[in-house]
């Protein structure tokens, strides 16, 4: 291989006597080989940005670190199983073929797998394990076994350093100190941490029921025998919490002849123990609580005693009491005295009501003889000719106003039409100083010069009196 690189530079850089000039095609495909056979299927990590679908089926996606960048394709025909982990920001282990694209000379990867980084990568090994697991019924629900009520000792798997055993410790103290302790100590962290939670359950089924336990789980001293296991460690990340999702911890779960509680990180964590053990506790000291309820509850309810046997018996007391009570009002109720004065208090408010009867009824009587008597007085005749008598007054009284009404509105008219004809009569226009001029012949007004004709015979009305008088020539004349 080297060889042939060094042939191949030679070629690219020998003297001009020598040298061949290549194609871009030509040069491209040597590259192409190259590149191939020095790096053949790869595994490159990087963040997926520009991913775009075409309408071929194929996708196209460039995955980026820091300082480079690396163009990937996945055809339609590849077979990739996490093909939706393809998303633009999604931090991805990608295997498959380095390659020359020809066309644009560009180096590229043909992708054949596709995987998470990191985190990511164990949460898919979560769910793998996970869908196996319940695939072969670790996890059903009919074959949890309930807890011992009152466990008189139990098993610890944990490490002797962790947080987690000092709670468990703390919550035991405090609500069941009797409670007998058998710590399996292990690792909860690390390479190789699941084998040893594995082993510490094995040892614990092993100390209660002998060597060959899983043949016959029969415990061999009732005095070292271990009611049940709590396997458990504090909060952390997924890494740190992986041991608790290994398939040889699911498995020795499942396989313990002991009941197992599992409390593995904080409330919202899940490992795979927590699917597969009889219970799942949230927290360690969630756990701890669990196991002391009974005992907790027994020994609260047995100080409690003494007070609720005197809150009883006084409650019983007061009941007594109440139909004690119940049964002395219920016989003075019934008791004859009683109904006697019952029946006499009826009769007396029948008696008042009958008073009241009379009173209304001797109301309502008076009222309509006086209703009748005011009838009878407005229908005689003397009081009807005395009403008639009253009207024909005062309709002559009427007829007197309206008559002198009349009269004196027709004077006023009468008056206002005479001031109107003496304010409109041609005496009053004469007694201003005017004169009417007429034809003495013929006593038609002149109003126009014109109309006067020589020695025609004129007559003039003033105030007082007239005068005659002959004209002696028109005005167009003596023009």
């Amino acid at each position: 291989m080297e060889a042939k690189s060094q042939w191949e530079f030679g070629e690219l850089f020998g003297p001009a006597a020598t040298r061949k000039i290549f194609t871009v095609s030509e040069l491209t495909q040597k590259i192409r080989r190259v590149v191939e056979q020095s790096f053949g299927q790869v595994w490159v990590t990087g963040e997926v940005s520009n991913l775009r679908a075409q309408s071929s089926g194929h996708i196209y996606f460039t995955l980026k670190d820091d300082g480079s960048q690396l163009s990937c394709v996945l055809f339609r025909g590849e077979i990739v199983p996490n093909r939706q982990y393809l998303q633009d920001g999604q931090k991805l282990n990608v295997f498959g073929d380095l390659s020359i694209y020809e066309a644009r000379g560009q180096y590229q990867l043909l992708v054949r797998s596709v995987e998470l980084q990191g985190t990511g990568a164990l949460q898919v090994a979560f769910e793998r394990l996970k869908q196996k697991l319940q695939a072969e019924g670790l996890f059903a629900a009919e074959r949890k076994r309930p807890l011992p009520r009152f466990p008189q000792r139990i098993g610890l798997v944990t490490s002797p350093s962790g947080a987690a055993i000092r709670d468990v410790l703390h919550v035991i103290e405090r609500r069941n100190p009797s409670l007998e302790i058998v710590l399996a100590s292990c690792r909860v962290q690390g390479e190789g941490a699941a084998v040893e939670i594995a082993c510490a359950i094995e040892l614990l089924n092993e100390w209660t029921f002998g060597p060959r336990w899983r043949d016959q789980p029969r415990a061999l001293d009732p005095a070292q025998k271990i009611d049940l296991i709590l396997v458990t460690r504090g909060g952390g990340s997924l890494e740190d919490l992986w041991p608790f999702n290994e398939e040889i911890v699911a498995r020795a779960i499942f396989h313990s002849a002991i009941p197992v509680i599992s409390a593995v990180g904080h409330e919202i964590d899940f490992t795979i123990s927590d699917f597969v053990a009889d219970v799942r506790a949230a927290t360690p000291s969630a756990a701890a609580e669990i196991i002391t309820e009974a005992s907790f509850a027994s020994r609260r309810q047995i100080k409690e005693t003494t007070a609720y046997m005197r809150q009883l018996i006084r409650g019983r007391l007061e009941q007594w009491l109440e139909d004690f009570d119940g049964w002395r009002n219920r016989l003075n109720r019934l008791h004859p005295r009683r109904v006697l004065n019952e029946k006499l208090q009826h009769l007396d408010d029948l008696q008042a009501s009958l008073a009241r009867c009379l009173r209304h009824g001797h109301r309502h009587w008076r009222n309509a003889w006086q209703n009748l008597q005011q009838r009878l007085l407005r229908v005689r005749p003397s009081m009807l000719l005395k009403e008639r008598r009253q009207f024909i007054k005062d309709l002559q009284r009427r007829l007197q106003a309206d008559s002198l009404q009349r009269c004196r509105n027709l004077r006023n008219a009468f008056a206002t039409v005479e001031a109107r004809l003496r304010l409109l009569a041609p005496t009053n226009v004469l007694a201003r100083g005017y004169s009417i001029t007429s034809d003495a012949d013929s006593g038609k007004i002149i109003r126009k010069a014109a109309e006067v004709r020589r020695k025609q015979r004129l007559k003039t009305k003033l105030a007082e009196g007239e005068i005659e008088s002959i004209s002696e020539a028109s005005r167009s004349e003596a023009e």
